[in-house]
């Protein structure tokens, strides 16, 4: 079933032409609900354009429609009603309902007639447009497939039914992006990233002239606000072949125009186990990841290594839970691929034996990945998540030290890593294969993923027995030990829960003797301090009273 005519769509569409005709107003789809129709690909969201006042307009239909009216633009009078469908039973494990289907019809203003507003727009394929009420006549038509209602509007003998001034049915055609005019992103400069996302997005080709015209204005990208630099970025970095397109974003000169940060990892020479320099190094990192993930083929690869790769229901689940708006776990970990050596540059020195060192910049990379992210507006939680997986990028390998880490390294390992555990190991894979590239042995590879599978096992045993059996809580050891509440309490339950987890204790009995230790060493260590106190030789002032 095509989308045009899925769920209450044509009628709720109905109801708004109708209401427009009421108030004696005209109203046209526009832009990329009218592409993607043309292209029978799902999308929520439908631009309608009115002549006269758009937020009044759309306040009155959310009114008559049962949506709901949300203000985008007051300046420039745009308003959107959001329309959920009723929500319709189906068959879950839970028998509850799904929720209805989410539309946003967003009410932007014209004056004149519409193909002047056609003129303002960024690609000829977003500059159609339809009139309301024929598109309505067409997706409402019995028996009207999705193909025939875009045949029905785009035949020849009625050309005035699609609106396309500028040819963007051949575009679509050719699969190209074209600018509407040479003006597009002097007025817009946003436009740039979206040029290469909706490229990215319909697997399309940037018309030659439009790509010259990105890397002319390239550096106008600075001018967008962070917000909204944030919501092209993880577009397109959401998309399978993120590398690629970020490879794309440096050939138009926006990927250093956003991110300055990344220039002087260009030509940074590593050690001969690294194959490409810094930068290259972390653009195939983020290769890595979309194979590792299962997003994506990687040139340097083989069947045996995916096969070999730690991977399962669990890991798949948390890699797409959302962190934040737009975000999830994968994207924000090609994003720490990008980033995860970008402290190189300026921490690189020549040891005595003439080997390159980069000491430090995990930390100092941790650092600069928040002042980046910081700066293009993303979350308190994506940026930790990120920093985090910046500065623990090195840990899984230097815990092993050439054998199997200790269970109270990796208890430690997924204490200080959170949330971020998982993706780091993933990461740490990918470095790998990024570090060695088609010199990549299999013999190592193995040895690599055995070490992975090992801490994610051992981590699992761990969860197993911490979770499910609680030796002691805080109030146990508060009235076993007379302590009142505070910091303390949760420092000494960190180190039961530890020692559990390393399997160095069993029992009730087990950890409250371990805190009682703990206690015993506490008083020592502050009797000590307080003698060197005293043994310091600080005179008091004696009383002269």
């Amino acid at each position: 079933m095509s989308f045009t005519k899925s769920g209450n769509l044509p009628a709720t569409l109905a109801k708004i032409s109708h209401l427009l005709a009421i108030q004696k107003r005209r109203g046209y789809i526009v832009g990329g609900f009218v592409r993607d129709w043309l292209l029978e690909r799902k999308t929520n969201d439908i631009d309608i354009a009115v002549s006269g006042a758009a937020i009044t307009i759309a306040r009155k239909i959310a009114q008559e429609i049962g949506g709901k009216f949300v203000l985008l633009d007051d300046v420039n009078n745009i308003a959107r009603v959001v329309v959920i469908e009723d929500k319709q039973p189906r068959e879950t494990s839970h028998n509850q309902e799904s929720r209805g289907v989410e539309w946003h019809f967003d009410f932007s203003p014209f004056t004149g007639d519409i193909e002047s507003d056609l003129a303002r727009r960024d690609f000829t394929i977003n500059a159609m447009a339809v009139e309301l009420s024929q598109f309505v006549t067409a997706s409402t038509a019995p028996k009207m497939s999705s193909r025939k209602s875009a045949s029905f509007l785009t035949e020849k003998q009625s050309p005035s039914k699609l609106i396309d001034p500028f040819s963007g049915k051949e575009d679509l055609r050719d699969k190209l992006v074209r600018g509407v005019s040479e003006q597009i992103f002097e007025a817009d400069a946003a436009r740039l990233l979206r040029a290469v996302r909706l490229a990215a997005e319909l697997d399309f080709t940037i018309e030659p002239k439009t790509e010259s015209l990105i890397h002319r204005y390239s550096q106008a990208i600075t001018e967008v606000s962070g917000e909204r630099v944030r919501e092209e970025l993880l577009r397109l970095l959401t998309l399978p072949r993120a590398a690629y397109h970020l490879r794309y974003l440096d050939k138009l000169g926006l990927l250093l125009a956003l991110i300055p940060e990344l220039a002087e990892s260009k030509g940074v020479e590593q050690p001969t186990v690294h194959f490409w320099d810094v930068f290259e190094h972390s653009l195939q990192t983020v290769a890595a990841i979309e194979f590792l993930i299962r997003e994506s083929d990687w040139e340097y690869s083989n069947d045996a290594m995916l096969t070999t790769v730690p991977w399962s229901d669990v890991i798949e689940k948390h890699l797409s839970q959302e962190v934040s708006s737009g975000s999830d776990h994968k994207v924000l970990l090609k994003l720490a691929g990008l980033f995860h050596d970008i402290a190189k540059p300026m921490t690189k020195s020549i040891d005595d034996t003439g080997r390159a060192r980069f000491l430090g910049h995990t930390k100092q990379g941790a650092a600069m990945t928040a002042n980046i992210l910081e700066r293009l507006r993303f979350s308190n939680r994506e940026i930790r998540l990120v920093e985090s997986l910046v500065y623990h990028h090195l840990r899984p390998v230097q815990m092993a030290n050439e054998e199997f880490p200790t269970q109270r390294a990796i208890y430690r390992y997924f204490r200080d890593t959170g949330e971020a555990g998982i993706d780091i190991l993933v990461l740490a894979l990918a470095d790998y294969l990024a570090s060695r590239g088609p010199l990549a042995s299999m013999e190592d590879w193995k040895k690599h993923c055995q070490l992975i599978n090992y801490i994610l096992a051992e981590h699992d045993k761990q969860q197993a027995k911490i979770f499910p059996v609680k030796l002691i809580d805080g109030h146990d050891i508060m009235n076993n030990f007379d302590l009142a509440p505070g910091p303390l309490i949760g420092k000494l339950l960190a180190i039961v829960n530890e020692a559990h987890a390393s399997g160095e204790l069993s029992t009730r009995e087990e950890a409250l003797a371990l805190v009682r230790r703990e206690l015993s060493a506490v008083s020592k260590r502050q009797t000590r301090v307080s003698q060197k106190s005293q043994n310091s030789g600080v005179k008091t002032i004696p009383n002269t009273k």
